[in-house]
């Protein structure tokens, strides 16, 4: 574990090791990857940190803030750390924090991972974000992380884990990020749309999205494919939008078969 950029990170896996850096969706918390790491380490030195703004780092953030602010925190990252080159894995916003940075500073990616992502955010997606504000606004953090299980999960898979996500909510709660934080960061997301430069980019990339979410649309990543001869596209029958915790050998199979090809 250590610090770089103002950015709080930890490390998995083999120092020597290929790395791989994991960036969350609108949570922040690279606590969110914890299905997935056994896995993923085996063969790599997994890098997974708190976006700017939330968990254990930098609390303060540029107001209004940017994707492309987010892209350079990654730069500072991975400088803070040693890393010249990686491969980089990113949900939602951590995928669309993974393009930026493939169009400012493509010499530091090998291979792209986004997950349930886009080129422009979906109006699906920003609906979802307003009703998830408006539960915010009216019931405060303890009503938005109950609300939270709804748009990230399958119906089925809330009903067999309700416990777990009760223990959840308590943490998530405890460390909620500020509201004005938080309603930066979707606006930021909101704003994004890369549709005018992704065709441009060089970096090999799989857009991984499961058929089942209602937050993130599978056919935005349909779209992120079709707009790159360098972008391929994996479907998942089944997961919702946190595809990887309902799911994760199916997830990580995906993503270990890519990054090794």
């Amino acid at each position: 574990m250590g610090q770089a950029g103002g950015l709080y990170y930890e490390e998995h896996g083999h120092g020597d090791a290929p790395p791989l850096i994991l960036s969350a969706g609108l949570g922040g918390s690279g606590s969110y990857w914890a299905p997935n790491l056994p896995a993923l380490a085996e063969a790599h030195r997994v890098i997974v940190y708190d976006h700017r703004g939330t968990g254990k780092s930098d609390p303060a953030i540029p107001i209004p803030t940017s994707i492309d602010d987010m892209a350079r925190d990654v730069i500072a990252l991975m400088d803070g750390a040693g890393i010249a080159r990686a491969d980089l894995m990113g949900h939602a916003l951590g995928g669309i924090i993974g393009l930026a940075l493939a169009r400012i500073a493509p010499e530091r990616l090998n291979k792209l991972v986004v997950v349930n992502g886009w080129v422009k955010t979906d109006p699906v997606t920003l609906r979802c974000f307003d009703a998830r504000l408006h539960v915010l606004k009216s019931g405060g953090p303890a009503a938005y992380v109950a609300a939270q299980p709804i748009f990230l999960f399958p119906a089925s898979w809330i009903a067999e884990h309700g416990d777990q996500l009760d223990r959840n909510a308590v943490h998530h709660v405890a460390h909620f990020q500020p509201e004005a934080t938080l309603r930066a960061r979707i606006a930021a997301i909101a704003a994004f749309d890369g549709t005018a430069w992704i065709g441009s980019l060089t970096t090999p990339t799989l857009a991984l999205a499961a058929r089942d979410d209602m937050l993130a649309p599978y056919t935005a990543s349909e779209h992120l494919a079709a707009a790159n001869d360098n972008i391929s596209l994996s479907l998942m029958d089944w997961g919702g939008h946190a595809c990887n915790v309902t799911d994760p050998d199916t997830f990580n199979r995906i993503v270990l078969d890519f990054l090794r090809s």
